[in-house]
């Protein structure tokens, strides 16, 4: 039949591919993202005095002081910095109730 054309995807086709794409993408990227911007929030906000931390500048002290718009570390005898919350990058160690109990349990 040459005086036929071949007829064009519906609307619905061509969307299918673009909702997989994003759908992978939101699974690769948006999602992870996501959840370690939720657990970098809870990290700052249970902060509490004397937890060891490092900032974003690879400096590492122990919290001395928490404000809402600012947390003091002490880096060194009598050298204190107040850096903002946002700063800071991981624990390395805290001083809660949590590691008494993990001690206790192994002792």
């Amino acid at each position: 039949m040459p005086g036929q054309s071949a007829a064009s995807p519906g609307p619905l086709t061509m969307l299918v591919p673009f909702a997989m794409m994003f759908l992978i993408f939101y699974l690769l990227v948006f999602r992870p993202q996501s959840q370690a911007k939720k657990e970098h929030d809870r990290m700052v906000k249970n902060l509490k005095k004397h937890d060891e931390v490092v900032t974003s500048g690879g400096v590492f002290g122990s919290v001395v002081n928490v404000k809402p718009g600012a947390v003091t570390l002490r880096v060194d005898e009598n050298v204190r910095i107040d850096v903002e919350p946002s700063a800071i990058v991981r624990l390395v160690k805290s001083s809660g109730k949590e590691e008494l109990a993990s001690a206790e349990k192994r002792a």
